[in-house]
């Protein structure tokens, strides 16, 4: 029998929850008995929460202080998030669930997780709610809702938070964070020993900036701090940040010519982190984790309030990078990172390839695979009662 699976993802708030849902999909498409229906939560409220979520972008690249007082509101009240989004979504996402008739709903934004259950407890739908967290560390309670069938945890140090937060600990699945088959397919990891050595030999050092997918960062004086003390190409990925991309195209270079390469919102990001020694990037979950598969050492250099604000610890404690939030030490991380024939460079590829879960994707849908759903005919009865 056919299992349908709705999954609540997020095209506009940054691209971690996008990232998740195609790597997802990769793994769906092998399972002949499942069909997945895909929905941005956010059109499901309308312009308004469209709005809402495209505004993610600006209020991060812009005014981080509003993101905190967000991000505060929403862990300190819960509850009303939850009732303000299911009032904004309630008539398509009944109308959704009429066209789709779902099995199971599976979602990966925090936003939707109460709301979603809140609606199919209220017109009587037996529909499991299974939730993926999209964060690696510093989780809002949005994502721990106990009533959910199972929370899909990255890592022990999220399950652990949902524990505090009251959840269950057999209703938890440690399976680790879904990443893109491509950027698998594309790591170092991959090469030769004698390859591999031979990249490591290379003088010319190879560096990456990224901004993630909006377009944040310092991006501009990291860049002059490298190019004007290493030996180093650098290529930077601007993300959909036009204006960025300009103003480093102007500054950048004319004075350095073909040495640095700008970029505005790439889909092959993979092949650029796979040919390069290391990565400077803020502390998001989805990009730290591409770059750890991709087995290039990175640089933290911030994180959002909220959510990422443990990030950096975490990628410090597994050895999967190291931190520089003070531009003006820069040049002191690089040259630490080189001495001793690049000992410490070394050292965290190899704790990166002990680090990262290939199957995550697999086991995550392996898992809803296995779930022993509701009865689907006592579930289309209900629908149809529904329309009737």
């Amino acid at each position: 029998m056919i299992k349908n699976i709705l999954i609540i993802s997020s095209n506009h708030t940054g691209n971690g929850h996008k990232s998740i849902t195609e790597a997802l999909q990769e793994k769906f498409s092998e399972k002949e008995n499942i069909k997945v229906h895909v929905v941005d939560g956010f059109s499901l409220g309308g312009k308004p929460l469209i709005s809402i979520g495209k505004s993610y972008g600006v209020i991060t690249r812009n005014a981080e202080g509003l993101w905190e007082l967000i991000w505060d509101i929403s862990s300190v009240k819960p509850a009303l998030i939850n009732e303000i989004v299911e009032i904004a979504i309630k008539e398509k996402f009944l109308n959704l669930i009429k066209q789709v008739k779902p099995d199971l709903i599976l979602s990966v934004h925090p936003n939707f997780n109460g709301s979603i259950i809140d609606l199919l407890s209220k017109n009587h739908y037996r529909i499991p709610v299974v939730t993926l967290i999209a964060d690696l560390i510093s989780i809002s309670p949005l994502w721990a809702d106990s009533r959910a069938e199972y929370i899909i945890s990255p890592t022990v140090e999220a399950k652990e938070k949902c524990i505090e937060y009251g959840i269950p600990e057999n209703k938890i699945k440690v399976l680790g964070l879904p990443v893109r088959k491509r950027f698998y397919y594309n790591n170092v990891t991959k090469l030769s020993d004698k390859e591999l050595n031979k990249r490591n030999g290379d003088e010319m050092l190879k560096c990456l900036i990224m901004s993630g997918g909006e377009g944040v960062g310092n991006m501009k004086k990291i860049a002059h701090i490298l190019l004007k003390n290493f030996n180093c190409n650098v290529n930077i990925v601007a993300g959909k940040n036009k204006n960025l991309k300009k103003r480093l195209e102007q500054s950048l270079m004319q004075k350095y010519g073909d040495r640095v390469k700008i970029y505005g919102f790439v889909d092959n990001i993979q092949e650029l982190m796979a040919t390069s020694d290391v990565a400077f990037a803020r502390a998001s979950p989805n990009v730290m984790m591409e770059s750890v598969v991709c087995n290039v050492p990175l640089i933290i250099t911030g994180a959002l309030p909220g959510q990422e604000e443990g990030n950096p610890y975490f990628a410090e404690k597994y050895n999967l990078g190291v931190c520089c939030y003070d531009i003006k030490n820069i040049y002191n991380t690089i040259c630490d990172l080189q001495k001793n024939n690049k000992e410490k460079l070394r050292g965290i590829k190899y704790w990166q390839k002990k680090y990262i879960n290939e199957n995550s994707a697999e086991q995550v849908v392996n898992f809803i695979d296995k779930l022993e759903l509701c009865n689907k005919k006592e579930t289309i009865l209900k629908l149809v009662q529904n329309t009737i």
